[in-house]
């Protein structure tokens, strides 16, 4: 779903477990914590706070470890 990027809670290079929070965008109102799906090495941060992002576009990619 189209919303807005509140925080980015991650950079480029920094070590996060599965479950830590990466980036909070919010949507109708609400906002969502997104949350890293494996272990890894986050590789590039493609968003910025305040900037609106699509359904489906990526936002932080990890390298998984």
């Amino acid at each position: 779903m189209p919303g807005r990027v509140v925080r980015v809670l991650v950079s480029a290079g920094q070590s996060v477990e599965r479950g830590t929070p990466l980036v909070i965008v919010e949507a109708m109102k609400m906002e969502n914590e997104l949350l890293a799906t494996v272990a890894g090495v986050v590789k590039t941060v493609h968003v910025g706070e305040g900037v609106a992002v699509d359904a489906g576009q990526a936002l932080v990619e990890l390298d998984p470890s």
